[in-house]
């Protein structure tokens, strides 16, 4: 539109708004029209507001030990808040017992398009005042989050700039309808829902969220926020009294919810925390007597030093949440889940099961990732790149009932819908659906092992739980395996801790659910080849598991394909096979991975390659990375040569493999080093036509006998096998056996030989 006078300013379709290069072409074609008199295309410029950040005026923000700390640990709200990020902009809205809209902490930022009384079913989420003041909860929880600052009342919230809404719908009859109502107000409007309730706490309970409120959740995450996601913060509960377990709760234990657990003043484990592998990570809230609790607004316009639990720790993370979206408006729900996890702290927080997962990230069943920081938060958000679209993966694992008896360990591969559009290359949330019978599912513990080794326990012992009613299909989830790659093994233990002869118990369904993002640098979706099946199978084991194929077939994933999918080339691996009292080596075709540096290929090897990654140029046969500063001279494989090349320099066409320039096989050499080069060569020349004479006279001076040197490509059910160092015997006494230098490769930080035979027969 018009800016003044005859400037105006336009947008192009085509113009990327973050753009890290100017759009030269569009901006020549402007300066050309005859209409035009001036153009400049605008970029973003960086300004600071003059101001000196000052701390809050309240006079109870001195007592809000866990925003402002100097000694101890906090939340990092003020380095978040000295960066201009207080929640303006961005709606939470509190799922509660209604909240005091008049406040005078809350009533600056109070919004009535957030607010609603499913209960009474109008447009006032007042709270109803009784003696006790038990409908105190939600107005607690809102001051959390968003009371007003240097307004001289209480404190200040987290988010004391953001508006805060309530819904009043646990004091009264709790229906599906009613949770369902309550998740889905307003989803257009509202970006954030906070609620710290749940089933009982009382170490025996299961339930969760019934037919609407699914739906309600699910349509908040697919459709709310114009797409981009409703965000769910959930208190993970405060059973820890009773020994229970969150993953009990099927709200905590949601992938819709972010899941938050507590901490005390001293960063211990608060006695009522309940530990469990759905909890994302962490707040400070109240702990033992004697240590302080937190300061809120309360009913009846009053202040109060004396909230506490995990009821606390939500509304904190809400507010942190709040800043962070401040900071970038365009976060999904996911993506507010992966900063949580990439910037939450360890720290101080002392726990006995602290865990590096399979991707070095430290992780607890008590405080998930850690600790939330505040300004770490806003700043990855600012930048943030929204992450792909979710994929899930559904692996059925269990084919027949199995006993648990004292303790169950069941494994088996997947392959995370390899070469499928569902295909997760790396995790977010992990599902296991079970339906398990037992006469005591208290005394079981299950955990859940991924393939990179990460253990997760999905349910603890829980004595007061004396329930015969097993599990059916309940859905344990876990967080701890985020970023990992699914692909390979997984492990379920069920243990009965506190077995007698009289325990039984029988596991009939064991789903995984694999949910994550898949692989960017390849669209997998449009590779198409055959499943793993089993109608080629030539050995089974004794549980009935494809060890080995027929001629033409390898094994990928205990099943059996004629061609192996993208990132797998068809090789020997050895296979141990134990037949009663003695094992048989030999070697099958299988599948194996492509070296790291491919994304497709002809082998295993680095010079194999038939693709690169997009970080990768292919030359020949290998892949070199972009900043690498040499390049391997493709004039002959298995040697490495050429010249150096200056650092950021980018390979030209002809050194990947097309264009007009060069043709492969020829390297720019720069004028200084040609003498240098002609040296080398004739060097070689020399010493090539030296050694071809000495063969030549020695192949005169053998007379009749014949021998020759070949890749050994038959042993046993005739495929080539690749292993670490020569074995001593082949299987064939007469063979002797001979390394070759150039076909060494390194694998994995060994060395992978190819051996030769040299023997009288046929080969």
């Amino acid at each position: 539109g018009q800016v003044f006078g005859d400037y105006y300013h336009f947008r192009h379709h085509a113009v990327e708004k973050r753009a890290t290069s100017s759009h030269r072409g569009i901006h020549k074609k402007l300066q050309e029209e005859p209409k035009v008199l001036w153009a400049q295309q605008q970029v973003v410029k960086k300004r600071k507001k003059r101001d000196v950040y000052e701390d809050p005026t309240d006079p109870d923000f001195p007592k809000q030990w866990y925003l402002s700390n100097p000694v101890h640990q906090d939340l990092n709200t003020k380095e978040a808040w000295a960066q201009g990020y207080t929640g303006k902009g961005v709606v939470v809205t509190i799922l509660d017992d209604g909240i005091e809209k008049d406040h005078p902490d809350l009533i600056s930022n109070y919004d009535a398009e957030a607010s609603y009384d499913v209960n009474d079913g109008d447009a006032d989420p007042q709270p109803r005042y009784t003696q006790r003041n038990e409908n105190r909860h939600g107005t607690r929880c809102a001051g959390e989050v968003a009371a007003a600052a240097n307004n001289g009342v209480c404190g200040v919230g987290v988010a004391f700039n953001a508006k805060i809404g309530g819904v009043r719908m646990l004091d009264g009859e709790v229906t599906d309808i009613v949770e369902a109502h309550s998740l889905s107000l307003n989803p257009q409007h509202i970006h954030i829902y906070s609620a710290s309730w749940g089933p009982e706490d009382d170490g025996k309970s299961l339930d969760g969220p019934a037919k609407l409120a699914k739906e309600a959740f699910l349509q908040g995450v697919t459709k709310g926020r114009g797409g981009l996601g409703s965000i769910f913060v959930w208190a993970s509960g405060n059973g820890g009294r009773e020994q229970d377990n969150c993953n009990c709760d099927g709200y905590t234990n949601s992938i819709y919810t972010l899941s938050i657990s507590s901490t005390t003043q001293s960063c211990s484990v608060p006695w009522y925390s309940e530990p469990c592998s759905s909890t994302l990570a962490t707040t400070f809230s109240s702990g033992n007597p004697g240590e302080k609790q937190i300061v809120t607004t309360d009913l009846r316009q009053k202040c109060t030093d004396s909230h506490t639990g995990t009821s606390a720790s939500a509304p904190l993370a809400a507010g942190i949440i709040a800043l962070a979206l401040e900071a970038n408006m365009n976060l999904t729900w996911r993506d507010m889940q992966h900063l949580v996890v990439r910037t939450s702290q360890p720290g101080r927080l002392s726990a006995t099961d602290w865990k590096s997962n399979g991707v070095g990230r430290r992780v607890s069943h008590s405080y998930g990732y850690g600790l939330l920081d505040a300004k770490a938060m806003v700043t990855l958000a600012k930048n943030w790149t929204t992450v792909g679209p979710q994929h899930q993966c559904v692996h059925p694992m269990l084919t027949e009932a199995r006993d648990i008896g004292n303790k169950l360990v069941f494994s088996k591969s997947v392959d995370a819908c390899w070469g499928r559009p569902e295909f997760v290359s790396c995790l977010e949330h992990v599902q296991v659906g079970l339906t398990l019978s037992h006469n005591q599912r208290g005394k079981l513990a299950i955990h859940l092992i991924s393939p990179l080794g990460t253990r997760s326990t999905l349910l603890f012992p829980r004595p007061n739980d004396f329930s015969s009613e097993g599990f059916n299909n309940w859905t344990f989830m876990t967080t701890h395996s985020w970023d990992e790659e699914p692909q390979g093994e997984w492990t379920l233990e069920i243990e009965n801790t506190a077995a007698n002869d009289r325990d039984y118990g029988v596991l009939s369904q064991f789903t995984l659910i694999l949910m994550g993002t898949g692989r960017s640098a390849a669209n997998l979706s449009s590779f198409d080849f055959p499943r793993p099946s089993n109608n080629s199978c030539k050995t089974f084991d004794a549980q009935q598991i494809c060890i080995e194929c027929s001629p033409g077939f390898s094994l990928f994933l205990q099943g059996c394909v004629k061609l192996c999918p993208p990132g797998f080339a068809s090789g020997p691996q050895l296979l141990n096979l134990s037949l009663e009292n003695w094992v048989d080596l030999s070697s099958i075709q299988a599948c194996l991975p492509c070296n790291p540096a491919c994304l497709t290929c002809s082998g295993t090897g680095p010079t194999d390659c038939l693709s690169c990654p997009p970080h990768g140029h292919l030359v020949l046969t290998s892949c070199l990375h972009q900043n690498q500063v040499q390049r391997k001279s493709p004039l002959s494989r298995g040697q490495q040569g050429g010249t150096a090349q200056p650092e950021g320099r980018t390979p030209s066409a002809a050194e990947d493999g097309g264009g007009d320039g060069e043709p492969p096989g020829f390297i720019d050499v720069p004028p200084s080093q040609l003498p240098t080069v002609v040296a080398v060569l004739s060097c070689a020349f020399i010493l090539a036509a030296f050694i071809g004479l000495f063969l030549l006279l020695q192949m005169r001076s053998s007379g009749a006998s014949f021998s020759r040197r070949t890749k050994l490509p038959f042993v046993h059910s005739g495929t080539r096998i690749s292993y670490r160092g020569i074995p001593t015997v082949w299987g064939n006494e007469d063979a002797t056996t001979y390394q070759s230098e150039s076909d060494s490769e390194d694998v994995d930080g060994g060395s992978e030989r190819t051996a030769f035979i040299r023997t009288q027969s046929s080969v």
